[in-house]
């Protein structure tokens, strides 16, 4: 079976900063090599929004350039309503638990990620993340470094 990783928005944006870091540099590594053995990267709308915000926001071009060229070489995948009405519950359910990830009036990315993922055709998927501890209530959330 093909792996399918969703990247959240640090690693998105880590992964096409135009400034690689050696930690930038790794990922990317990590990112090709997932490639070359099959595995499907996947960028949800969500994630693809949050990253472009910030880099119009203080108009950063090359990154916004390097954004384009890494989602055109992955599977983006929109949002549609069946996700953003999952995405609902699932944003209940947590605050039921007591385990909100972002305060009662926020929008909560992480919860309309975790939706992306979910109804994604291609289960299971794994949602890498630079924040576990806000994604694994409802997915399979891990460290890149966790999957090397």
């Amino acid at each position: 079976m093909t792996r399918v990783f969703f990247l959240d928005s640090g690693l998105l944006g880590l992964v096409t900063n135009p400034s690689a870091s050696p930690e930038a540099l790794a990922l990317a590594i990590w990112v090709d090599s997932q490639l070359m053995l099959g595995a499907q990267i996947v960028v949800a709308e969500l994630v693809d929004f949050e990253v472009r915000r910030e880099l119009l926001r203080v108009k950063r071009i090359k990154g916004l350039l390097r954004l384009d060229e890494f989602i055109a070489g992955v599977e983006f995948l929109p949002i549609n309503s069946f996700a953003m009405r999952l995405a609902a519950e699932l944003w209940a359910q947590a605050r039921q638990r007591g385990i909100p990830t972002a305060s009662d009036i926020a929008l909560d990315g992480d919860t309309i990620l975790e939706a992306q993922a979910l109804t994604y055709p291609n289960q299971p998927v794994i949602v890498v993340t630079t924040n576990v501890r806000h994604l694994k209530h409802f997915v399979d959330a891990r460290t890149w470094r966790d999957l090397e």
